[in-house]
């Protein structure tokens, strides 16, 4: 695939594994942002891409998020470059049109977990550290951070982790649902592509309405979306994948999907 300032891109099957590679913390900075907003879009062109799981090089960590240093002289110009391609770059993530996955394997700081709230799922290991830490060194989570960990969380948790600065081990993230699986050291990716297996063997074209409206019931009331989820099966009758699914299922065979 395409050179993307450092991520490691893999293509295994109808999965994007995507690996997150600044050494030594695997931290986000405008070349790696811009290119993961480029990522996806690639990844949302190419028909043959079902899922995208995120994880981090090495055993220590995810992401520790942002470098600290592009803050340190207080100049608002960098902050507002860096806030907009953090903002725009988890958001194109958020919206891709498959299943993304972030396999958890180390410490998730600041934009390092904000990188995972942004995804679908998130797999965890054992040993593995989250925490929004931004206000202790005077900043808040800038990338999604207070918006998406109260819908998971709660409020409550979620002002402990960014009021309180309160850090939360793999466990506890697991309890509060922060994360959805935890696994033992060095089986995230692993755990997070069997996933994606899972996610491969349904309509690509069902799955893409199917997250939209999921996601739109952050936004709206559920008796605002429902006619939008009539009009998402009506319309699913225009794609191939439709007649292809049920034709596979009544002749007791496995679909062949096109996502089109």
């Amino acid at each position: 695939m395409n050179n993307y300032a450092h991520l490691n891109v893999e293509k295994r099957g109808h999965t994007a594994v995507v690996t997150l590679d600044n050494p030594p913390a695997n931290t986000w900075n405008r070349d790696s942002l811009s290119a993961l907003k480029r990522l996806v879009a690639d990844l949302n062109a190419d028909r043959d891409i079902y899922a995208l799981v995120i994880t981090g090089q090495g055993e220590k960590f995810f992401s520790a998020g942002a470098d600290l240093n592009l803050f340190a002289d207080g100049d608002k110009k960098v902050a507002t470059e860096m806030t907009m391609l953090f903002g725009e770059a988890f958001e194109a993530l958020s919206a891709f049109r498959g299943v993304s996955i972030a396999a958890v394997n180390g410490y998730a700081m600041g934009g390092g977990l904000e990188c995972a709230l942004a995804c679908d799922i998130r797999i965890a290991e054992e040993q593995a550290q989250m925490a929004l830490p931004e206000a202790g060194v005077g900043l808040l989570p800038c990338a999604g951070g207070t918006q998406n960990l109260p819908w998971l969380v709660g409020e409550g948790w979620a002002k402990r982790m960014i009021l309180c600065g309160e850090r939360v081990d793999a466990r506890t993230a697991e309890r509060i649902g922060l994360v959805e699986e935890v696994v033992a050291k060095g089986q995230a990716l692993d755990a997070a592509l069997k996933l994606a297996e899972k996610a491969a063997r349904q309509s690509p074209s069902s799955v893409t309405v199917c997250k939209q409206l999921v996601q739109r019931a952050r936004l709206q009331p559920p008796a605002h979306n429902l006619i939008h989820e009539r009009e998402g099966f009506i319309k699913l009758f225009d794609t191939q994948d439709q007649g292809e699914g049920t034709r596979a299922f009544l002749e007791k065979r496995p679909a062949q999907w096109k996502n089109a």
